[in-house]
C-alpha cells in the first residue's frame, strides 16, 4: 500500500448488514471464488436485492427516519376503505375520514336496492332493514390489516367496510316480498285414531335463507347492484324414516298391551286407550320429534281408576256467578309422583314383557292458591263475543262446538303465558267425544272428525282480539263464511293449524264459555286496561266470482252455494286515555268458494 493515502478514521457507527428475504423473491446462492473474494462485477441482481433488503431492515431496526415513517399512525400506510386512504392515521382520524367519505356517498347508500325474491321483484330501502357501515369496526379492521415493514413503505391493501343489518327486519321484508310463493314447514307428528298411531310426515318449508340472503344483500348494497334471493327448501330435523321408526319401535308396541301401575296404596291397570291418550309426540321449532308421557292426560284418561289411589289437588279457581267472578278455594292432595312416572312409563312402553311400573304417592300441593289468584287481578269482563249456528244441539257440528267450549271453559292464562288451543284440547278425535261434521279439505267440504271447531276458534279469537290480547298465531278460512266477521276469524286443524294468543297484560285472564241451542259465546275476564278496541275495515278488492263444480253424488258429497272471493284489510284500533295507542293491520285473501253440486254435469252420460 506504498504511495496510497490512508483515509482518515470514520467516526460513524458501524452497521452490520444482514441479508433478508424480499417478499416474493427467492434467495440464490452466490458463487464464491477461491480466497473468498466474490468481486463486485460478478454479484447477481438477486443478491443485490437481498443486500438492499438487508439495508432497509437495518435502517428500520436502527430506528432511522424511514422506520418512524412506516409505523406512523394506527392504520398501516397504503390501507384504503371505499377508495379513501386511511393509512398513517390515528383511529380517530381514520374514523373521521371514513365518515366524510360516507357523507359524500350518502345519496347512493340511501338509494333503494332492487331485490328479486323467487320470482317477485321489489325495492328495499336500506334504512328499513338497518343497512349501515359500522365506522368504528371498519377502522379497527383496517388497523389490524396485515402489513410487514417493507409493505408499510411501498405496499397497499384494501379493507372491506364492516356492514351491519337488522336481521329480523330484513327477514320480515324478504318474507313479505316472497308472499304466496313460500310455504310453511309441515312438522312431523304421530297422531292417534283410537289406539292406531298415524304418522304425519315432514314436508319442507319453501322460504328465504336468511343467512345467505344477508350476505348477498350487504354485497349488493355496497356495489349498488340488484340482488337476487332464491327460495330454498328448509326441512324439519326429523325425517320421514325417523317418524316410521318411532311408529314401529314405540307407538305400536306402546298400545299392544296394558301396563300395570303399582303404588304403596294399591295398583291399577293402564289400558291401551289411556296410553294412546297420554303418549304424545311433539316437534320443537326445528322439527325434532320427541316422545313424552303427559301424566295430566293420563290421569284424565284413567278417570275413576286412580281415585282409589290418589286425591287430586284442586287449584283455586273462579266461576262467574251473578255477573261477578267468585273464588273457588284450593285443596291439597296426594298423587303419584308425576316427574318419575312419565319417564318410567315411557321406558316400558316399547317392551312386550315386563310391562309394570312402580310409583310413589306423594303429597301434592295445588299449583294456584287463593292468595296467588287474588294477585292476578281478575275482577271484570273485558270482552265478549258470540257467533250463531244452525241445527240445534243434536247436530254433530253443534256438539263439536260445545265440546271444545267445555274443554276451554274456566282456563286461566297468567301474565306472559301463551295459550294454544291445540295444546289445550289435544287431538280432537272420536275418543275425545268429537263427531264427524263438514270440514274444508283441499278446497271443498268433506266429512271429518271435529268439523265445526273452527266456529269456536273464531269466537275465542274474537274475544281475545277485542280484549286487546296479543295475536300469536291464527289463520282465516280459505273461503268466506258470512257467519264470521271478514278477516277477523280463524280456522284450526290438528296438528298443523293452531290458534294461539299471549296474555301481554300484567293481569290474569279467565276464559269463560257458554252456549245455547243456536249460539256460542266466549267472554274474557281480567282487569280492563283499554278504553275501547274496535275494528275499521278497508274496502273489499280483487273480487272473484265462484265457479260451478259437479261432484259425484253420495254420502261424502256436501253441496255448497258458493261465495265470491276477495281481499280485505282490517285494522284493530285500541284506545287508552282517549288516544289511539295501537293500530294493527290484519289482511287476508279469500278464494272464491265454488258452487258444489252433487249431481252429474249436464250433458255427461
Amino acid at each position: 500500500m506504498y504511495g496510497e493515502k490512508v483515509p482518515a478514521a470514520d467516526d460513524r457507527p458501524t452497521i452490520k448488514v444482514a441479508a433478508v428475504s424480499w417478499p416474493g423473491v427467492e434467495m440464490e446462492p452466490v458463487a464464491t471464488p477461491p480466497g473468498g473474494d466474490t468481486g463486485r462485477p460478478g454479484r447477481s441482481r438477486r443478491a443485490r436485492l437481498l443486500l438492499a433488503g438487508g439495508i432497509v431492515a437495518a435502517v428500520l431496526a436502527g430506528g432511522v427516519g424511514l422506520g418512524a415513517y412506516a409505523y406512523a399512525g394506527d392504520v398501516p400506510r397504503g390501507t384504503t376503505v371505499l377508495g379513501t386512504e386511511l393509512g398513517g392515521r390515528s383511529r380517530a382520524e381514520a374514523a373521521a375520514a371514513l365518515r366524510a367519505e360516507l357523507e359524500r356517498r350518502a345519496e347512493a347508500l340511501n338509494a333503494p336496492l332492487a331485490v328479486t325474491v323467487g320470482e317477485k321483484k321489489a325495492e328495499l330501502k336500506p334504512s328499513d332493514v338497518g343497512l349501515a357501515i359500522d365506522v368504528d369496526a371498519t377502522v379497527a379492521a383496517a388497523a389490524k390489516a396485515d402489513a410487514h415493514a417493507v409493505s408499510r413503505l411501498v405496499g397497499s391493501r384494501t379493507v372491506e367496510p364492516v356492514v351491519t343489518v337488522d336481521r329480523p327486519k330484513l327477514e320480515a321484508v324478504l318474507r313479505k316480498v316472497m308472499g304466496s310463493q313460500g310455504r310453511e314447514m309441515t312438522m312431523p307428528a304421530i297422531i292417534w285414531t283410537g289406539t292406531t298411531p298415524k304418522p304425519v310426515y315432514p314436508k319442507p318449508a319453501l322460504t328465504v335463507d336468511t343467512d345467505g340472503a344477508t350476505g348477498v344483500v350487504k354485497a349488493g348494497w355496497l356495489a349498488a347492484e340488484p340482488v337476487t334471493v332464491p327460495l330454498v327448501e328448509k326441512w324439519p330435523a326429523t325425517t320421514r324414516e325417523e317418524v316410521d321408526r318411532l311408529v314401529a319401535e314405540l307407538a305400536r308396541p306402546a298400545v299392544a298391551a296394558p301396563v300395570t301401575l303399582t303404588t304403596d296404596g294399591g295398583s291399577v291397570t293402564i289400558p291401551p286407550a289411556a296410553i294412546a291418550r297420554a303418549l304424545r309426540f311433539s316437534a320443537d321449532d326445528a322439527g325434532t320429534l320427541t316422545p313424552k308421557v303427559d301424566v295430566k292426560r293420563l290421569r284424565a284418561a284413567l278417570g275413576d281408576r286412580l281415585t282409589k289411589l290418589e286425591v287430586e289437588p284442586q287449584d283455586a279457581g273462579l266461576t262467574i256467578s251473578g255477573g261477578k267472578p267468585k273464588v273457588v278455594p284450593s285443596k291439597a292432595g296426594r298423587q303419584v309422583d308425576a316427574a318419575a312416572l312419565g319417564p318410567a312409563l315411557l321406558a316400558v312402553l316399547p317392551k312386550s314383557e315386563g310391562r309394570t311400573v312402580s310409583a310413589e304417592l306423594k303429597p301434592a300441593a295445588p299449583e294456584l292458591t287463593e292468595a296467588e289468584l287474588a294477585k292476578l287481578g281478575i275482577k271484570e269482563r273485558v270482552s265478549t263475543f258470540t257467533t250463531h249456528f244452525t241445527g240445534g244441539l243434536s247436530s254433530p257440528r253443534s256438539q263439536n262446538i260445545v265440546r271444545a267450549a267445555k274443554d276451554v271453559d274456566g282456563t286461566l292464562v297468567k301474565p306472559g303465558e301463551t295459550f294454544s288451543l291445540n295444546g289445550h284440547t289435544g287431538e280432537r278425535g272420536y275418543d275425545q267425544g268429537y263427531k264427524d261434521a263438514p270440514t274444508i279439505v283441499n278446497g271443498k267440504l268433506v266429512p271429518g272428525v271435529g268439523g265445526g271447531v273452527s266456529q269456536f276458534t273464531t269466537t275465542l279469537f274474537n274475544a281475545t282480539y277485542y280484549a286487546g290480547l296479543e295475536d300469536v298465531e291464527h289463520k282465516p278460512h280459505s273461503f268466506y263464511f258470512s257467519r264470521y266477521p271478514a278477516v277477523i276469524e280463524s280456522t284450526i286443524y290438528w296438528p298443523q293449524l293452531d290458534f294461539k294468543f299471549r296474555n301481554n297484560t300484567p293481569h290474569g285472564v279467565l276464559i269463560d264459555t257458554s252456549y245455547t241451542s243456536s249460539s256460542i259465546t266466549v267472554s274474557i275476564w281480567s282487569t280492563k286496561i283499554y278504553d275501547s278496541v274496535k275494528t275499521e275495515y278497508g274496502p273489499r278488492r280483487n273480487i272473484t266470482q265462484p265457479k260451478t263444480v259437479y261432484l259425484t253424488p253420495g254420502p261424502s258429497c256436501i253441496p255448497a252455494a258458493g261465495a265470491v272471493g276477495f281481499a280485505q284489510d282490517a285494522f284493530r284500533v285500541i284506545k287508552k286515555d282517549g288516544k289511539v295507542v295501537k293500530r294493527e293491520k290484519f289482511s287476508w285473501r279469500y278464494d272464491a268458494e265454488p258452487r258444489f253440486i252433487c249431481a252429474p254435469k249436464p250433458g255427461d252420460d
